[in-house]
């Protein structure tokens, strides 16, 4: 697979927060720690600190989770002081969801390869955060697959990764292609969570991949004094609320919003907001749940589990659970998280490095020739596609569609008509520059005819290059936004391989993969 590159800034896509991250601005170096370089992970080993009391109940949790499945990973390695791991985390999109989670997931297992030939005296084990106690549903239930939406339908509510997927068979029926794995991984388990963690292991248990599912009461036993904190004096709102302000006054939107309180109250079919009232009270929205302080503390000691971290104190959790260095996320990810590093300080956490995940326009064989007959380079596969279509016309033509020489002729003459004019009658000025306008007005007539007719001419090599543009861009975006991996991998069972072949993932440039 030959493989192009293209800056980010080049593709027309992304924040100026998350660019300007990249690039390393002094302005923004108060929001992080330290920026993803591959010798910069040796300050970030010395700073982080986790005891053998949290990695033995790390590795009791994940021997729980992966009870049953077969070809598990040796969990045991996390008791180790020397081991780390590196963490990237999605919500559980069926059937993986758009291409660019499986990058995610590319990059992390790549990255910690990565570091153990740099650092040999540690060991570095990547992890998928499974956001299972995300409820947003309508996010995850959609994937699609050579140009068709599949979408799954139920009653279910509340956090997706306790949602029975069996009801999927029926969604089976709808796709011509036979996905064998994905029917082991949702007919054959009960909750969604069991099934991401089946199928991912049997994508990426081989590299090293460890799925991580954060809804366990003993995980959560581990993050309660900041969950008591937060229920009692609200304290990391308003750390994010003022850093948020400083990121602002440098002219850059922000991604979060965070709440007074920000913890969920979990159970089946349900998740939904705390809030404290003005009485002291505290209630769980959309709901007839209320509890005083007392018994919500009571609650919060006896049943950890049913209080679940939102987006401002999800990272927390996170790295007070793992022995983790850094985050890899996509560039809605990396701004929120420069919303956060005041609560990590609050609580004495070192903060992660924030690695972006690598990014890719994978363009397949027949794709591939086009491009080269074509002579497109990576910067014009991502120009719009007016702007291309003018390039590409420009290029290929035998002729000028263009007046500029004549113009300068022209208004030359026109220059001189309108002197000798005003020289006869001051008054003649307007009716010379109305005739002028007129002219002008004409010449561009003219040559949108001319390019028009010359686009006729070029008829052939235009369609191919929509053709191009509309494979590689489906409905005008991303690719990796979404096309499922499927859609490559039932043509080509090395994909993924290839992938990991190919991303460096301290390489923070689009990835142009042509298929050979």
């Amino acid at each position: 697979m030959d493989c192009q590159y293209l800056p980010l800034t080049a593709t027309g896509q992304l924040s100026s927060l998350f660019l300007d991250y990249i690039a390393q601005k002094d302005s923004l170096a108060p929001f992080y720690n330290h920026f993803p370089t591959p010798d910069a992970f040796r300050h970030q080993i010395a700073e982080k600190t986790f005891d053998e009391q949290k990695r033995q109940t790390l590795v009791d949790a994940l021997e729980r989770q992966y009870a049953g499945i077969a070809n598990k990973p040796d969990f045991s390695v996390l008791r180790q002081p020397n081991t780390f791991t590196v963490t990237t985390g999605h919500q559980l999109n069926i059937f993986t969801g758009p291409l660019y989670i499986v990058y995610k997931l590319v990059t992390t297992i790549n990255l910690a390869r990565k570091l153990a030939q740099q650092y040999p005296d540690y060991q570095f084990v990547p992890v998928y955060w499974m956001a299972t106690e995300d409820h947003d549903f309508p996010e995850i239930n959609h994937f699609s697959l050579f140009g068709n939406q599949y979408a799954w339908q139920t009653e279910q509510r509340g956090a997706v990764g306790r949602m029975n997927p069996q009801e999927l068979k029926t969604l089976f029926a709808q796709i011509p292609e036979k996905l064998h794995l994905f029917e082991k991984a949702y007919l054959n388990h009960n909750t969604l969570a069991d099934a991401v963690r089946y199928y991912v292991n049997e994508l990426f248990g081989a590299e090293g991949l460890i799925c991580l599912d954060a809804d366990d009461a003993a995980l959560k036993r581990k993050f309660l004094p900041v969950m008591r904190d937060d229920l009692l004096n609200q304290t990391a709102g308003g750390l994010v609320e003022k850093q948020t302000e400083k990121l602002e006054v440098l002219g850059y939107k922000t991604v979060i919003t965070a709440r007074n309180i920000n913890l969920f109250y979990l159970d089946d079919q349900l998740r939904e907001r705390i809030e404290r009232a003005d009485d002291g009270t505290y209630r769980v929205l959309h709901t007839k749940l209320r509890f005083s302080e007392d018994e919500l503390l009571t609650l919060l000691n006896e049943h950890p589990e049913r209080f679940s971290p939102n987006v401002v104190l999800r990272p927390l959790y996170q790295e007070t659970i793992l022995p983790n260095l850094a985050y890899i996320g996509g560039p809605s990810e990396v701004p929120y998280w420069l919303q956060l590093k005041p609560v990590f300080d609050k609580y004495q956490t070192a903060f992660p490095m924030l690695m972006p995940r690598s990014f890719a326009l994978y363009v397949p064989k027949v794709s591939a020739r086009r491009v080269a007959k074509l002579g497109l380079t990576p910067e014009q596969l991502f120009q719009d596609d007016l702007a291309l279509k003018r390039e590409f016309v420009d290029h290929h033509t035998r002729h000028s569609l263009s007046f500029d020489n004549e113009n300068k002729a022209v208004n030359k003459g026109l220059d001189a008509l309108l002197h000798k004019a005003m020289m006869v009658d001051p008054t003649l000025e307007k009716a010379v520059l109305a005739e002028t306008k007129r002219f002008a007005n004409a010449v561009v007539r003219l040559e949108k005819k001319m390019r028009r007719a010359e686009e006729r001419n070029q008829d052939v090599g235009l369609r191919q290059l929509q053709a191009v543009k509309a494979e590689l861009f489906p409905n005008g975006g991303l690719q990796e936004r979404s096309e499922n991996y499927l859609t490559f991998a039932l043509r080509d069972a090395s994909f993924l391989k290839k992938l990991l072949a190919t991303f460096n993932p301290f390489d923070y440039r689009m990835h142009i993969c042509l298929e050979a």
